[in-house]
């Protein structure tokens, strides 16, 4: 970890990484309490998140396309400098008075263009920074900058929104993306591989989703993150603002400390990634299940704002680490030529998955309570994720590096030259 954080091409992209997530989640935050103001119905959350994910479920794959045949720093330049844009519109809207939840609907449809071509351009860049031997480590430093914003960012949004309006929050997300930026400009290109390599790279997104049903292992954890989407996702990423304000009858500074213990969960499980040997993913990742779905129960239950802080901390911890894992191993199994269409699909069971889940659960809960609903999918996400795990198998969340032959003989995958 220390020498992934020395001077170099890692610690620039880490650094740049962390300031912009940061300004993220404090949109994010601020976002959820300008909807609460302006609606009182889940489904209309929903419908927020409807706008973002279907250009991501159209476009993910022509952007993991992309990533894998152009210059990765390029792509997120770009993304980068639309999502000023983005956030600038909507602070300037809500600063002057005229936000309304159409301006919303349309700038996260315009967000989710963003995402389906910098999410698959920035899961294969980690692993280009780095040796194949430090993928691991990477990954899960990458995701624990991710998580502690998340813990830095909707606190720091909780202020912002309480002494200066929630138009201060987009402003300083707007600011944020300059040091990714920064980062991208400083970044080298990708060294080029064999002839046979970058054949492979012009190949079509087709490509992606052949190597993903060959491989069961890969194939099985995007099943898992897939159930996560379904079932916890639209607790956390779209209800939580009216959970706040209409069960637990609390305003937008306890929102910003429920997303905060939130976050210190998520850090803490993207840190624990670090300490885990690969012949302790499997039970690892079987117990973050059971951990999750338990804490979702948990938020069914009770009234205390205590329990509650405390659940959404473990139910996080339980997400992160399960997340963080099923990322390293599926891109530690991935062909370099291919990591960004296989990035693209993994993506998919999150983002393609947003517009049902963001819909699904919340008309649900606005049709027979949210406790109620908190409590089926608990107990859906903690059964599917227990199953998909045992036929995932051990052995299989311990394998690495599969090459395409390999994976089609089910033989033992070998390291990628």
């Amino acid at each position: 970890m220390l020498k992934l954080l020395h001077a170099g091409p890692f610690r620039r992209y880490i650094i740049g990484s962390a300031i912009s997530d940061t300004g993220t989640w404090m949109q994010v935050m601020a976002q959820g309490f300008v909807m609460s103001t302006l609606t009182n119905r889940n489904l209309y959350l929903g419908l927020i998140g409807l706008a973002s994910g279907l250009p991501s479920l159209a476009l993910t794959m022509f952007g993991g396309s992309v990533a894998d045949r152009y210059d990765k720093r390029k792509i997120l330049i770009s993304t980068n400098l639309a999502q000023i844009v983005s956030a600038s519109i909507l602070g300037t809207l809500v600063l002057t008075g005229r936000i309304q939840i159409w301006h919303i609907g349309a700038l996260a449809a315009f967000l989710g263009v963003c995402i389906a071509f910098e999410m698959p351009a920035l899961n294969a860049l980690v692993p280009e920074l780095v040796k194949r031997d430090e993928i691991a480590t990477a990954i899960a430093l990458d995701r624990s900058v991710f998580h502690g914003s998340r813990l830095v960012g909707p606190s720091l949004a909780g202020i912002a929104v309480a002494m200066w309006g929630a138009a201060s929050a987009f402003f300083a997300n707007a600011i944020s993306f300059v040091a990714m930026i920064t980062a991208m400009l400083t970044l080298p290109p990708r060294a080029r591989g064999s002839a046979e390599e970058e054949e492979q790279r012009q190949s079509g997104f087709a490509e992606g989703f052949r190597y993903v049903r060959q491989d069961r292992v890969i194939l099985l954890l995007i099943v898992l993150i897939a159930s996560v989407t379904l079932f916890v996702y639209p607790v956390i990423g779209v209800m939580l603002p009216l959970y706040v304000k209409n069960v637990l009858h609390l305003g937008p500074e306890q929102l910003g400390t429920l997303m905060a213990f939130s976050g210190t969960g998520s850090l803490m499980g993207a840190l624990g990634l670090l300490s885990i040997a690969r012949d302790h993913r499997f039970h690892f990742m079987t117990g973050g299940v059971i951990v999750v779905g338990a804490a979702l129960f948990c938020l069914s239950r009770f009234n205390s704002f205590t329990i509650t802080a405390v659940a959404m901390g473990i139910l996080a911890v339980g997400l992160s680490m399960n997340f963080g894992l099923a990322n390293t191993i599926v891109q530690e199994r991935a062909p370099a030529a291919l990591r960004g269409r296989i990035s693209a699909v993994f993506g998919l069971s999150f983002f393609g998955l947003m517009p049902l889940a963001g819909l699904g659960i919340p008309a649900l809960a606005d049709a027979i309570g949210m406790r109620l609903t908190l409590s089926i999918s608990a107990i859906a996400f903690g059964l599917i994720g227990v199953v998909v795990l045992q036929m995932a198998g051990r052995r299989g969340c311990e394998r690495t590096g599969a090459t395409i032959p390999e994976v089609e003989r089910e033989a033992e995958p070998a390291a990628v030259a």
